[in-house]
């Protein structure tokens, strides 16, 4: 009889990690790893595949095809795992849950990081919503949701902001800014710096406009987008500049070079946290909270562990 084959749920667990992040050097905190750990985990997933999964070059890695399969079937098995190991351990998870989720967060993601979480909760009911941060952040006792996703600009700001908000806060994210544009718009010196922006109500617009002041820099509001999506289709029709947190760039803009293109201001970082109203953190609240950590760090196994969040 031939040997069986298994496959090490940390090895699949480290490929999903690396394939999320897009680099191993990104891939390792949310491991907990060196990168050379990392590094050396793929390498051993590879051994056992007999295929290349990764394609190695000086602007970083990519999937390849084997390594695209097999990257579905990871999801898949690392998920059953995890569902496995939670219904055994008595914590299936189940009810509705109101998700309230900024507009900012990893647009092009936020789908799969809700389809781990039913994957693994299948009686769990999400409800999401699209919320401003500051509404996310108030901490009121009669919000309308359970659970929130906000992003705070690491400015001046930050820490009296901080001071009026009443959520407990867990960070889970920290990204940059920068100023991004589409590829052949140019900036005629001298005129005013057309914006492409949400509305004024909006923290990042304020923060923008703020910031061009401050620096002395003239600007006129080129395009009022509603939501972050039509921001990135007015930016990719060229109407004009605006910024954007890294996960937030669609495909095909150009960051903008403030020493090359035009002297634009530096830019801070933002951070990502998820929030939680006082009166709200339930069990079922605490059980959603610690799958929405282990898909953020990137490792299922994280949301298993019987700790306290570090909540602010």
């Amino acid at each position: 009889m031939d040997a069986m084959h298994y496959f090490d749920i940390t090895l699949l667990q480290a490929l999903i990690a690396v394939a999320d992040a897009g680099s191993l050097t990104a891939a390792a905190p949310r491991l907990c790893r060196s990168q050379s750990a990392v590094s050396e985990q793929i390498r051993k997933l590879e051994e056992h595949c007999g295929a290349l999964l990764f394609h190695r070059g000086k602007k970083g890695i990519s999937l390849t095809p084997a390594g695209q399969r097999l990257l579905g079937h990871a999801r898949q098995l690392v998920a059953q795992h995890e569902c496995v190991y939670q219904e055994m351990r008595g914590m299936q998870l189940a009810g509705d849950l109101r998700l309230a989720i900024t507009d900012y967060f990893r647009p092009t993601v936020i789908a799969q990081l809700l389809r781990q979480v039913r994957m693994r909760y299948p009686h769990l009911r999400l409800h999401v919503s699209i919320r401003k941060s500051e509404i996310i952040e108030s901490g009121q006792a009669d919000t309308d949701f359970d659970i929130g996703l906000s992003m705070r600009i690491l400015d001046s700001h930050a820490a009296r902001r901080s001071q009026t908000s009443k959520a407990k806060r867990l960070h889970v994210l920290r990204e940059p800014l920068a100023w991004i544009a589409e590829p052949s718009w140019v900036h005629e010196g001298g005129k005013p710096l057309p914006l492409v922006v949400l509305p004024e109500t909006c923290a990042l617009q304020q923060f923008i406009v703020r910031t061009l002041h401050a620096n002395r820099m003239p600007y006129f509001i080129a395009h009022s987008a509603s939501g972050v999506l039509g921001l990135q289709l007015a930016l990719a029709a060229g109407l004009g500049i605006s910024c954007l947190n890294a996960s937030a760039i669609p495909a095909g803009m150009r960051r903008m070079d403030p020493s090359a293109d035009c002297p634009l201001p530096d830019l801070p970082d933002v951070e990502f946290s998820l929030c939680v109203p006082h009166e709200k953190a339930d069990a079922l609240v605490e059980g959603t909270l610690s799958v929405l950590r282990a898909a953020f760090s990137g490792d299922a196994s994280s949301a298993t562990a019987q700790t306290s969040p570090n909540w602010t």
